[in-house]
């Protein structure tokens, strides 16, 4: 088996020659058996073992286990232990995919702090079947079912082309030692019952199956790039970027022979679910929006907006008890409006996606200004200023009209998309009268005119 790793490795992964190996070891023997073949590959790799204190007194030994196989490898050695079952409980994730958030993300911590450039795991070919089979109980869609990938980022499994049998000859011809996880023989998995009921009973009725299991999935992998390379020429017709803002034509999406399974092609890699209530999107208000855990999507009248909820968690709209189909007006009572101070004599100012630069100027009526640079009477500002998003009820009187306006109206009119009213900020007196509407007007009431001695000027980044 060492010459046909080493020879797979050479013409699969040669990117790892020369490179610096986390490699996660369990102390089971796919593990055990890979830190030796890498080993004597003289691949230079860091052993990193995760405790999860799911099994007692077991999982300590397994710990032990593998220090002492770092010791005897001559190998540097990390490990940490985890309380798996409190994690889980409190973020409502099962067991396994809890710890399976504990470990890649530890893992990468890891890898940072002491530049490595690559994580290897020990994922073997009866793995990949077994996990097409689970996905396929589950109901999952074609990812499902193109297995588990050789390379995945800084990920690699290069011991997916050989069978647990060919593992387990030799580390017996080889007298390695490893640790035998009990739990694998528990039928209350449902991996287990998979391993131990469904697989032998497939390979009664074909012994090549995990030959045969290789070609289906490489008619699947290549029935995958055939439909991405569908989408992505799809997406160069429906999608587009303005003002940083991903948008999806409606109209376009719903032109298409299946507009629910489009949508998922387009959508899946940020992390939505509930594909249903996203394809009812298209005929919904503007203002209706789908969350996943890292994004949101909103219909604007002719188009989906897509953003990350970095921006949207600061302005507390989020609540675990809102609707997540509501409109925007709904939820508005639920912002948390914040008053961010800024003191006199402030050069500058950052929060979030908010700089603001200020300076005394000599100003004269001929300088031209901009959307993202105006020029103010500071002896009409009330220190200290604040910023602070936008509410209902909020006006000011834009330069260059007559009277006063609401802010709702004049986003209105600006056709300003409900996204980009979110990350629009106002710059206030302290009384909370709106001295600039950032990147888009300033109010009249605090222009600089021949009156004017000292002036002040505000840039927006």
């Amino acid at each position: 088996m060492l010459q046909d790793f080493q020879e797979h490795i050479n013409h699969t992964f040669p990117f790892l020659k020369g490179k610096k190996i986390l490699l996660a070891i369990s102390g089971g023997i796919d593990s055990v058996v890979l830190a030796h073949l890498l080993h004597q590959s003289k691949y230079e790799i860091v052993l990193a073992h995760c405790n999860f204190k799911l099994r007692g007194n077991e999982s300590d030994l397994d710990q032990v286990f593998v220090n002492d196989l770092a010791n005897q490898l001559k190998l540097p050695f990390f490990t940490i232990s985890f309380s798996t079952n409190a994690y889980a409980q409190s973020h409502k994730l099962s067991i396994q995919v809890a710890a399976r958030e504990l470990r890649y993300e530890w893992f990468e911590k890891i890898r940072q702090e002491n530049k490595l450039d690559y994580i290897i795991t020990a994922h073997n070919k009866n793995d990949a079947l077994e996990t097409f089979l689970f996905n396929l109980t589950r109901g999952s869609g074609l990812d499902g079912f193109t297995g588990i990938p050789g390379i995945n980022g800084i990920i690699v499994r290069p011991l997916l082309k050989f069978t647990r049998e060919t593992i387990e000859e030799f580390a017996r011809k080889n007298e390695i030692k490893w640790r035998e996880d009990k739990s694998n023989a528990s039928m209350k998995y449902a991996r287990n019952k998979i391993r131990h009921t469904i697989i032998p009973v497939l390979q009664e009725l074909n012994p090549s199956l995990l030959n045969t299991f290789d070609k289906t999935l490489e008619n699947l992998q290549e029935s995958r790039q055939i439909i991405n390379d569908s989408i992505e020429s799809l997406r160069q017709k429906i999608e587009s970027t303005e003002n940083g803002i991903q948008r999806f034509n409606i109209e376009k999406i719903k032109e298409l022979s299946n507009p629910k399974a489009y949508l998922y092609e387009l959508l899946k890699k940020y992390n939505f679910t509930e594909w249903n209530d996203i394809l009812d999107l298209l005929n919904a208000q503007s203002g209706k929006h789908i969350f996943s855990n890292t994004h949101r999507i909103i219909k604007d009248r002719e188009y989906l907006l897509l953003s990350d909820l970095s921006h949207f968690d600061s302005l507390r709209l989020r609540s675990a008890t809102t609707d997540q189909r509501s409109p925007i007006s709904d939820q508005i009572s639920e912002v948390k409006k914040e008053n961010i101070e800024i003191e006199e004599g402030s050069t500058d100012y950052e929060h979030d996606d908010l700089k603001l630069e200020f300076e005394i100027v000599n100003y004269n009526l001929n300088i031209e200004t901009s959307k993202n640079v105006v020029y103010v009477d500071k002896d009409l500002l009330k220190f200290p200023l604040n910023v602070r998003k936008w509410k209902n009820g909020d006006y000011f009187y834009p330069k260059g009209m007559q009277g006063k306006k609401k802010v709702s109206k004049f986003f209105k009119d600006e056709k300003m998309s409900l996204l980009e009213k979110e990350k629009t900020w106002l710059l206030c007196n302290s009384d909370n009268t709106i001295v600039w509407i950032t990147g888009k007007r300033l109010d009249n009431r605090f222009k600089t005119t021949t009156e004017t001695t000292n002036t002040l000027k505000i840039k927006f980044n």
